[in-house]
């Protein structure tokens, strides 16, 4: 299970960090991701990590502004988003990817196994 927390109403220019707790099974040893879902959109990806933290993919829209990290002693990943725009309005997801290289970090919905719930950000302009 995957819960996120962190999301909010901001204003445009502002800082969020959106968090990321894993239970129920061990996600050390996991690659995880976040992901992004405006209305009428599709999910897309945000950043990824992988599961030794050493890799990272960041989406252009976000790159310079968005940083994710992991704490693996405690399970949880991280987004530090900075320097916010309206345009990242949307539901945010956590996700976990099984069994892949330590050097490797997921990008496609299809290589995720488990999910969160979804935060809400709301950028205001």
């Amino acid at each position: 299970q995957l819960v996120e927390s962190g999301g909010g109403l901001v204003q445009a220019g502002g800082s969020l960090r959106l968090s990321c707790a894993g239970s129920g099974r061990d996600f050390r040893e996991v690659a995880m991701a976040w992901f992004r879902q405006a209305p009428g959109k599709e999910r897309s990806l945000v950043a990824a990590i992988s599961w030794r933290g050493g890799i990272t993919n960041i989406a252009e829209s976000v790159k310079g502004r968005f940083t994710i990290s992991r704490d693996n002693a405690n399970e949880t990943v991280s987004l530090q988003m900075n320097s916010l725009k309206p345009d990242d309005t949307a539901v945010y997801y956590c996700a976990a990817a099984v069994g892949y290289s330590a050097k490797y970090a997921p990008t496609s919905t299809r290589e995720f196994d488990y999910w969160g719930q979804g935060t809400q950000v709301i950028v205001s302009s």
